[in-house]
């Protein structure tokens, strides 16, 4: 072998080199910023929960609602939304947002807001608080005339982890 088929075995390996660096600096570079915007905080997980729809406690006509924590992380309200679709029953759907709270106004609400109770005492427990934990609970009231439960008719409630999009708690309660 001559002087000359060695030469070309170093310029074939660095160009292999320079390719696999590419080839690598490419993948990375797609997978930083490709997939980056992708990842989201993990959603906590509320390992058990229960709900109730309670008419006419206090001396109010309206129903309450009643979700309870009761095994599983706590999770932040200032992360929480809450969903009632009452579709099935009234034809309405809202949802709370901006918490924690002290009352629901138009600043807590979206969607059908006459649904929702805006009185004083129209929302009681965690959300009021900066923790929704296990043992804790969330109520609000539903608005007499603006959404009318039958007996038998369902309202279904999902407490959303807003930073990862996820339902941690999903309830289907029944009017008595």
């Amino acid at each position: 072998m001559g002087a000359s088929d060695r030469g070309q075995s170093a310029v074939i390996g660095e160009v292999l080199l320079v390719g696999v660096v590419v080839i690598l600096a490419v993948t990375l570079t797609v997978f930083a910023f490709g997939f980056g915007d992708e990842v989201r905080e993990p959603a906590p997980v509320v390992g058990q929960s229960s709900g109730e729809l309670l008419a006419f406690e206090d001396g109010f006509d309206e129903q309450y609602v009643r979700i309870t924590h009761e095994a599983g992380d706590p999770i932040a309200v200032e992360n929480v939304e809450i969903a009632v679709d009452a579709g099935g029953a009234c034809g309405k759907a809202g949802r709370i947002v901006g918490l924690p709270a002290k009352e629901l106004d138009d600043e807590h609400l979206r969607g059908d807001t006459e649904m929702f109770d805006q009185s004083g005492d129209g929302l009681r427990g965690a959300l009021e608080t900066d923790r929704f934990a296990a043992g804790d609970r969330i109520e609000f009231r539903l608005k007499k005339g603006g959404c009318e439960l039958d007996p038998g008719e369902q309202v279904t409630v999902r407490v959303v982890h807003t930073p990862s999009g996820a339902v941690v708690v999903e309830e289907t309660l029944t009017a008595g």
